[in-house]
C-alpha cells in the first residue's frame, strides 16, 4: 500500500563529488565505488510515516553527469529522477525483486510526468537522437 507521511516531512538532498559518494558507499554499504545516488533513511520503514525527517539523499555529480550524457538526457531531468528514486528508497520502496522494481519504476515515471519530465525508462526515440 501507499506510505502515509506526516505533512511537512523533510528530506536533505546533497550534491557531492564521486570521491565523497564512494567514501559513503564504502563506509555504509561495503561497496568501494561511487554510485549515482545513496539514500539514508532516518527511521525504519515501519516508522518512517511518523518521522518529521525522512533522511538523506546524496547524489554523485560526476557519475550523474556522465550517465545523463551517455543516455542523452538533460542533466536536470536525470538529477530529478535520481532524487525521486532516492526519496522512494527513504520511504521504504525497493527494487530487489522484479515486482518491486516494476512498482518503483511506475511510481518514478508518474512522479516525473507530473513534473513534465519524460519517462526515464523509455528507449530514446529517433527524434530525440537528431
Amino acid at each position: 500500500g501507499e506510505v502515509a507521511l506526516i505533512e511537512g516531512a523533510e528530506v536533505a538532498v546533497s550534491l557531492a563529488d564521486d570521491a565523497r559518494v564512494r567514501e559513503a558507499n564504502r563506509a555504509f554499504r561495503g561497496k568501494d565505488r561511487p554510485t549515482n545516488v545513496l539514500s539514508f533513511p532516518a527511521a525504519p520503514p515501519d516508522r518512517i510515516g511518523s518521522s518529521p525527517f525522512l533522511g538523506d539523499v546524496i547524489l554523485a555529480y560526476e557519475t550523474v553527469a556522465a550517465e545523463a550524457q551517455a543516455e542523452g538526457k538533460a542533466i536536470g531531468h536525470h538529477l530529478a529522477h535520481l532524487v525521486v528514486h532516492g526519496v522512494l528508497h527513504l520511504i521504504g520502496y525497493d527494487h530487489m525483486t522484479d515486482d518491486e522494481a516494476e512498482r518503483m519504476e511506475h511510481l518514478e515515471t508518474a512522479i516525473l510526468a507530473s513534473l513534465a519530465i519524460a519517462d526515464p525508462y523509455a528507449a530514446p526515440s529517433a527524434q530525440e537522437l537528431d
